[in-house]
C-alpha cells in the first residue's frame, strides 16, 4: 500500500518523505525504487498546519481549526528515514546500500508481514524472542545469543525502564539452552528469580586466594595509609597463606614487626598496631563474608545453569575485589579450556567449565569507572578484548552510562538501549555505539517502560523494540511507600484493638 512518496535531496543512506498519515518514530516502510524495493527506518516524524502556521492568540487558533478541519490539504506529515539497504539482501543477511540515491517521487510502501519476519524473527539456531516490534505488535522480536557471547553486550537505561527485567529475560533463556550465565548482583535483585535451573550463591571472599593489595582492600585500609598498607605486605607471607589458622598466623607476623628490634621496623611499630586493631575489626564485622576455609569459589558456580552471586552485603571495595577475582579465573580457565581443546596445551590442571560462560556485571559504573583504576575494570577489559576468543561473554549493565568506562562500553558488539534522558549519557552511547543514528538516541527520551532500542551483531538491523515482562522476577519494581504505610497503620490498629480487649477481659477476670 502506497503510504507516501520521497521528495526534496535524498541521499543513499537517507531521505525525507511526505505521507498520508503521521509516521511512528520506529515504524518499518519500503522506498519502492527502480533499483528494487528498499527498507528504511523512520527515524523522525513531524507534523505541520498550513492553517496554523501564523497564528498568534486564541481566537485565530479557533478560526484555524475550522479551516483545518474543511481543507483536507492542510496536514502535512513529514518523515526522516534511515535507509538499511535492498529488502531482499537484508533477507539473506547482506546489507547493501543503493549507490543511487532514491529519486524525488518515488513510492513509500507500508511492508508486509512476510518483509519483516525474515529479518526480525528469524527460525535459525541461537535466535530467541525476547518481545516484538514496537510499532507492529505482530512481528516477533529475537536476538542472537550467540552475538552476545561471542561479541558482548551493554544494557544501557535509567532507573526503573526495564535493564533488571531484561536480563532476567536473557538469563532465563539461557538456562533454558543450558548455558551457564553468571551475574553479579549488587542490590539483591535476583536471588529470587524463580526460574528453573538457579544457583544462587552469597558471594564470599577467601582471603588466601588475594595478593595484599587486593587483601588491604577488603580489609579497608586506606589508599593513603601507605605505612599500614606495607605493613600488611610484609606480614602476607606464603606462610599465612598456606597456613591451616589464618588469621592467627597473620596476626603473629603483624606482631613479629611491632615486638621487632630493628630500628627502621620500630618507626612502623604504631602502624602495626593500628593493622592489628583493623584485623581484628575486620574478622568481627565480616565473619560471614571472609572465609579462609571456603576453598576455591569457582567451585560453587554450576556449568549449564543461572548463577547469582550474590555480592549485595559486600562493600563497594570488597565487591571490587571479588568480582576482579571471579573475572580473572573464569578468563583463565576459560583460556586453559579452549587452549586444550584445540590441543596446544597439554592438560596439566583441570578446568571447571567445559562450555562459554556468559557474564553480567550489574551496577557497571561501580565496577567499570570513567575516572578511576579499579581491578574489577582491568579484568572486565581484558575480557571486552580477549573473550570472544575463549567463550567468554560480557554483559554490562548500568543507569549511567556517562560514568562507564569508554574503552570497554566501546567494546560492546551490541546494545539494548532504553529510556535516557540525560544528556551526557546520550553522548556516551552515541561515542560507543557508531551505528546508532542521532535522531534515534533524540527519541530515547520518549520511550516507555519495557522499550528498547536494539543494536548492534545480536540483531539483522537496529530495531525499536517492546520487551516482554518476565513474570518470574519478584523483585526489581519500584516499592509502593503508600501501600506499605496503610498496612503499616492498619497493623497498629489491630494490635491496640487486641490490647484493648485483653485488658477488658483481664477487668472481667478481677
Amino acid at each position: 500500500m502506497n503510504i507516501g512518496y520521497v521528495v526534496g535531496e535524498s541521499k543513499p543512506t537517507f531521505v525525507t518523505a511526505l505521507s498520508s498519515r503521521p509516521l511512528s518514530v520506529g515504524e518499518y516502510v519500503i522506498i519502492d525504487s527502480e533499483e528494487g524495493k528498499i527498507l528504511g527506518l523512520v527515524e523522525k516524524s513531524a507534523v505541520s498546519s498550513a492553517a496554523f502556521a501564523d497564528v498568534r492568540n486564541f481566537e485565530e487558533a479557533a478560526e484555524s481549526t475550522e479551516i483545518a478541519e474543511i481543507n483536507s490539504r492542510d496536514k502535512t506529515y513529514t518523515a526522516h528515514i534511515g535507509v538499511f539497504g535492498f529488502l531482499d539482501k537484508l533477507q539473506r543477511g547482506q546489507s547493501i546500500i543503493p549507490a543511487i540515491p532514491p529519486i524525488p517521487g518515488t513510492p513509500i510502501l507500508q511492508p508486509t508481514r512476510e518483509d519483516l519476519e525474515t529479518i526480525f524473527c528469524p527460525t535459525k539456531d541461537g535466535w530467541i524472542k525476547i518481545g516484538h516490534l514496537l510499532r507492529n505488535k505482530t512481528i516477533d522480536a529475537k536476538v542472537n545469543l550467540d552475538k552476545i557471547v561471542s561479541r558482548h553486550l551493554g544494557i544501557l537505561s535509567m532507573t526503573g525502564m526495564g535493564k533488571s527485567n531484561l536480563v532476567s529475560l536473557l538469563t532465563k533463556e539461557i538456562a533454558k539452552l543450558r548455558g551457564t550465565v553468571i551475574i553479579f548482583d549488587y542490590h539483591n535483585d535476583y536471588t529470587s528469580l524463580n526460574i528453573p535451573r538457579i544457583n544462587v550463591v552469597d558471594a564470599k571472599i577467601n582471603p588466601r586466594l588475594l595478593d595484599h593489595e587486593q587483601l588491604s582492600e577488603v580489609l579497608e585500609i586506606r589508599d593513603s595509609a601507605n605505612v599500614q598498607q606495607r605493613i600488611l605486605r610484609m606480614a602476607f607471607t606464603n606462610k599465612v597463606k598456606e597456613s591451616k589458622e589464618f588469621w592467627e598466623k597473620l596476626e603473629e607476623e603483624v606482631e613479629f614487626i611491632i615486638n621487632a628490634e630493628d630500628k627502621k621496623l620500630k618507626e612502623y611499630r604504631t602502624s602495626a598496631y593500628r593493622v592489628q586493631d583493623i584485623i581484628d575489626e575486620a574478622q568481627r564485622r565480616f565473619a560471614d563474608i571472609l572465609d579462609p576455609d571456603m576453598g576455591d569459589p569457582l567451585s560453587f558456580i554450576k556449568e549449564g545453569r543461572a548463577n547469582v552471586l550474590n555480592i549485595s552485603e559486600l562493600s563497594e571495595k570488597q565487591a571490587n575485589v571479588a568480582v576482579a577475582f571471579y573475572l580473572q579465573q573464569l578468563l583463565r580457565d576459560r583460556k586453559d579450556a579452549s587452549i586444550a581443546r584445540h590441543g596446544k596445551l597439554k592438560r596439566e590442571r583441570s578446568y571447571r567449565f567445559e562450555s562459554p560462560i556468559f557474564v553480567i556485571i550489574e551496577e557497571a559504573h561501580v565496577f567499570i569507572p570513567k575516572e578511576q583504576d579499579t581491578s574489577a575494570k582491568y579484568w572486565a577489559a581484558k575480557i571486552a578484548r580477549e573473550g570472544r576468543k575463549f567463550g567468554l561473554g560480557l554483559g554490562i549493565v548500568s543507569q549511567r552510562p556517562r560514568s562507564v568506562d569508554l574503552d570497554v562500553l566501546s567494546q560492546m558488539g551490541s546494545f539494548a538501549i532504553m529510556k535516557i534522558i540525560q544528556e551526557d549519557d546520550q553522548r556516551q552511547i552515541a561515542s560507543a555505539t557508531e551505528s546508532t543514528s542521532r535522531e534515534l538516541i533524540g527519541q530515547l527520551t520518549s520511550l516507555n517502560v519495557g522499550d528498547s532500542v536494539l543494536v548492534g551483531q545480536w540483531v539483522n538491523l537496529p530495531s525499536l523494540v517492546h520487551i516482554e515482562e518476565v513474570k518470574e522476577k519478584i523483585m526489581g519494581a519500584d516499592q509502593s511507600a503508600v501501600r506499605a504505610w496503610a498496612k503499616s497503620e492498619k497493623m497498629s490498629e489491630v494490635a491496640v484493638e487486641s490490647t484493648q480487649k485483653l485488658v477488658q477481659k483481664d477487668l472481667l477476670l478481677d
